[in-house]
Parts: C-alpha cells; structure tokens; sequence
C-alpha cells in the first residue's frame, strides 16, 4: 500500500494538513534533536522529517520499510543514510542513537509495543524520543475533524493518482490509542518524561519522552 501511495505522498500530506505538517515536523526536531546527534528517523517515509532533522545538524539514518517511499527521500538528501528496514526489528546495535523521531509513523506499525520498545531500544540512556501522529481531537472541533477524516481525504484519495489507499485512514486513526494512552505505552516501553503537546486544533499529538539510564 505505501508503495503505491509513494507518488501522492507528500502532496496528500500539504493538502491534509494545509501546510501546517511541516511546521510540526520542525517542532518534533527542535524537541528531540541537537546538532551533532546520530539520529534515526523511523518510518521516515519520503525524508521529510529525516531533512529537518539534518537542517538541525544531525547525522540522520532514515528507515522505512517502502522502497518506493525510499527513492523519493533519496532524491531529498544524498547526505543522510537511507536504509529499507522494519521497524519492529530495526537493523541497528543497542544504544546507537542520541535521538529518534517519527512522523505520522507509528499508528501503521503491526505490534506498537513492541514498536516502542525496538525504539526505546537503539537510543542512548538519556536519548531523546519524538513522535508526530494524528490523533482525535475533542470539543467543538471534532465534527469538524469528523468530515475532514470521512469526507475529503477519501475525496482528495479518488482524485490523486494512487490516492485510493488512502481510504484506510479513517479506520487506522479510530483504532489508535489517544495521547494519554500512547503516553503509558511509552512509559511501559522504558521512556521517562513522557509529555505530549496537540497540535493542528488537537488533531495532532507531539510526544516526547527520554530513554531511562
């Protein structure tokens, strides 16, 4: 599925979010990120976060298991490593990290515990972790969110070409635990400091959170 949604990637991700996701991805690295890290950017997609990670003055690895989503995020960078690999059992030695992020990347992972934990797993004690994803917000605003999730991404999905994968959006956003819940699955993971900020009217959660000695 994400092979074929390569291509509409990042315009879907400008049209979804009216721009706002890359003032979010900057706020993720200004969190977890100072220069000279090594950083991993997991589920990195086409590179978009991997790049502001590198603009921070990282030294950045870039993982994703879509090839496709791969070639793209090659043409944004040719200073940052970009590996094709999984997530629930990353390619890297224990405590290789300084820093890990990921945008908008975990709520498609098969086992998100163990997900976190593989996560928890190649950062340094006292790394730093980021974690962008969209989540549903409350109040006066969700209606709202209500149509944007059901109406016109499914909308914008059919009129993109290769944009009808993005029908399993709905769906996967639903069954995603909210940000009080993903903050105790951090915690359980090993991760201290939890916090979360939302973003985007509430319908974006930041967590942070620090690897324990």
């Amino acid at each position: 599925m994400f092979d074929r949604i390569a291509p509409v990637y990042d315009v879907m991700n400008r049209v979804m979010t009216m721009g706002l996701d890359r003032r979010w991805r900057r706020l993720a690295v200004r969190e977890a990120v100072w220069p000279g890290d090594r950083v991993l950017d997991a589920c990195c997609g086409t590179g978009d976060l991997a790049v502001e990670a590198e603009r921070r003055g990282g030294r950045v690895v870039g993982l994703d298991f879509s090839e496709r989503m791969l070639e793209r995020a090659r043409r944004k960078s040719g200073a940052i490593e970009w590996v094709q690999g999984d997530a629930l059992a990353l390619p890297f030695a224990d405590a290789e990290f300084d820093a890990v992020t990921v945008g908008f990347g975990v709520r498609n992972l098969d086992d998100l515990e163990a997900g976190l934990r593989e996560l928890e797993r190649v950062l340094r004690p006292g790394g730093r972790l980021a974690v962008l994803e969209i989540t549903r917000p409350r109040g006066l605003l969700r209606p709202f969110f209500r149509v944007w999730l059901d109406v016109l991404v499914p909308i914008a999905g059919k009129i993109l070409p290769g944009g009808k994968a993005y029908t399993y959006l709905p769906a996967s956003i639903r069954r995603f635990p909210g940000p009080e819940d993903l903050s105790r699955l951090l915690e359980a993971a090993g991760f201290g400091d939890v916090r979360f900020r939302l973003l985007g009217g509430g319908s974006v959660a930041l967590h942070t959170g620090v690897r324990g000695q």
